[in-house]
């Protein structure tokens, strides 16, 4: 609905053109959807505050995740009819809208920066409302998923080209995570190392204004702080650089055990053939006992992250968060309740991290670990992890903490933890989610130029056939050497047979009493029109080659066109090239 409204606002053409020849004019437009970001940020926040004020009855200003005690008839109740509420109002949205939407990274990915508006508004209210009943979900998935939206939307609106709309896109993720976070260095690499996919000079003035301008936004209409900052001066000695790269390796183990975590529980769901109704009822259920232990287990765990409540925890209590932070997160997400990892896994990181120093004190009692800096440091690791953005991740240390020492050691500890990641598992959350349904998206990086390449598109619709059963004589009359590379043979109800190259027909070994099917090749590989030209190319290997018919169904195998591997190597190189230019900007 919102989409078709936003579509019928038609942008006049000369103003479209102007934008369009205009490198200025993107800078423009980011500024705005940075400012829109920042709104976005506000909004959402302070909705999911008032619901948790409403339900929790909590006072204005007292966050869920930082209580020590929550009635334990709210803490049940709450997450379990809130659980309820949104399992019928997705049964009710799957019948209105049965397709899944499309997030930032698939989006650039795939499609090239389209998204829907209107599915990024119900992606939006399902994340503020999962996080409000409780659900142990990150808000930052809403943000971003809202911003971007409107981003796509407003850079379809003046028909920009494909990179100039995927880095909209970003701009849009910029905006959110620099004013979720109060760190517009993290937002803008945020958006090159995970929503574009990279780094290009005609990026970095659109995304670094529109992180600025959701920073300054989101700032002026909703300060609040992530809680990272220390109460003291952190001290980082030497030694805790070499053990920086120790957590590296635990948190990249954390991480994937988290997320195989949710990807197991969404499987033991479906298992036992719970309906999508239940799921996040029983889900709810599972994390409001877990928040009657312990309630900074709720939601994001933005109220529990602030540092000076942390370290005066006792050791079994930040024990216990630790491991109950982690479930509640994986029965959240399993259970189908919408958000993300990065807040969760920011605390479950600073928890792990003080865990980490006093067991390191106790092993050494005459050495002085700072529990503060290695929360700091796993809070960083963790999240890297996990969220993959490794440079996002070592500016949101450095913009928090302002410690340039501390911040090496952090950027230690995150190239290790997302090179072992990559290394051991392949994926990060969102890549993930992409696989289990069947992608082979490993990042943002624009692929869906590739899929929109088929062999429709490249292949000649005049193929030279001829008919099996004919003698090799008469071929090598029809087709002297020189002619053609192969011609396909048929049989008489004019299907697929075979390749028939005119070396192979025309070799002094070969009788020329004998029939052309003989000598055919490929017999079983075949291109349908569909097909990427990452499918065609590996087909060509498989087949050895150096042409293939194109047919209509391998059921019916009837010819419909012949593509060369010459020509459609030619035609990726040419399309490669062309997206290179894109995406430094030339002409």
């Amino acid at each position: 609905m919102i989409d078709k409204v936003i579509s019928q606002l038609e942008i006049p053409r000369r103003l479209r053109a102007f934008v369009r020849a205009r490198e200025s004019s993107l800078i423009v437009l980011a500024a705005l959807v940075g400012a829109i970001a920042g709104l976005v940020v506000a909004a959402m926040s302070n909705s999911v505050d008032l619901l948790h004020t409403i339900f929790f009855q909590l006072e204005p200003g007292v966050r869920l995740s930082g209580l020590h005690k929550l009635p334990p008839v709210l803490a049940i109740s709450v997450p379990l009819v809130g659980g309820l509420v949104f399992g019928v109002a997705r049964e009710l949205l799957a019948r209105w809208r049965p397709d899944r939407e499309i997030d930032p990274i698939e989006a650039n990915a795939l499609h090239g920066g389209r998204m829907s508006l209107t599915g990024s508004v119900i992606v939006a209210a399902q994340t503020v409302w999962s996080s409000g009943v409780g659900a142990s979900v990150g808000i930052e998935a809403g943000y971003t998923q809202f911003a971007s939206g409107i981003a796509s939307r407003i850079g379809m609106a003046f028909r920009l080209r494909r990179a100039d709309l995927r880095i909209l896109v970003g701009c849009g993720a910029a905006g959110g995570i620099a004013g979720a976070f109060g760190a517009p260095l993290a937002g803008a690499f945020y958006a090159f190392e995970l929503i574009i996919g990279g780094y290009s000079p005609n990026s970095l003035a659109p995304v670094a204004v529109s992180a600025l301008l959701g920073y300054l936004i989101a700032h002026a209409l909703s300060p609040a702080e992530v809680g990272i900052v220390a109460p003291d001066q952190m001290t980082v000695a030497v030694r805790d650089l070499i053990v920086s790269g120790m957590i590296g390796v635990l948190c990249a183990a954390a991480g994937i055990l988290i997320m195989r975590g949710v990807a197991l529980c969404d499987a033991l769901f479906s298992r036992l053939s719970v309906p999508l109704l239940l799921r996040t009822t029983i889900g709810g259920l599972a994390v409001g006992l877990l928040a009657a232990v312990a309630p900074q287990v709720m939601s994001s765990g933005h109220g529990a992250l602030h540092f000076a409540g942390i370290l005066n925890l006792s050791l079994w209590t930040v024990a216990l968060l630790f491991v109950l932070k982690i479930a509640a997160s994986i029965i959240s997400l399993g259970s189908g309740f919408r958000g993300g990892l990065f807040f969760s896994s920011l605390l479950v990181g600073a928890l792990g991290g003080q865990l980490l120093a006093v067991a390191l004190t106790t092993i050494w009692p005459n050495a002085s670990f700072d529990a503060n800096a290695y929360a700091v440091i796993s809070m960083s690791a963790l999240s890297a992890a996990v969220i993959g953005g490794p440079l996002t991740m070592t500016f949101i240390a450095l913009e928090t903490t302002g410690d340039l020492w501390l911040t090496t050691a952090v950027l230690i500890a995150v190239i290790i933890a997302s090179q072992v990641t990559r290394e051991m598992f392949g994926y990060s959350f969102a890549t993930w989610r992409f696989h289990l349904r069947g992608e082979t998206i490993r990042s943002a990086a624009d692929i869906g130029w590739m899929r929109e390449l088929t062999v429709g598109k490249m292949m000649r619709h005049d193929a030279q056939t001829v008919s099996a059963a004919m003698l090799v004589a008469s071929f090598r009359e029809a087709f002297p050497l020189g002619s053609s590379a192969a011609v396909v043979a048929v049989d008489d109800h004019r299907r697929y047979v075979g390749m028939v190259l005119l070396a192979d027909a025309h070799a002094a070994e070969v009788s020329p009493d004998q029939p052309i099917k003989a000598l055919v090749r490929a017999t079983e590989v075949i291109l349908m029109p569909n097909m990427a030209i990452k499918e065609a190319v590996l087909a060509f290997d498989q087949a050895e080659t150096e042409a293939l018919a194109v047919v209509d169904s391998r059921t019916d195998r009837r010819v419909i066109g012949v593509l060369t591997e010459a020509y459609a190597l030619r035609r990726y190189a040419a399309e490669l090239e062309r997206r290179r230019k894109e995406l430094i900007g030339e002409d």
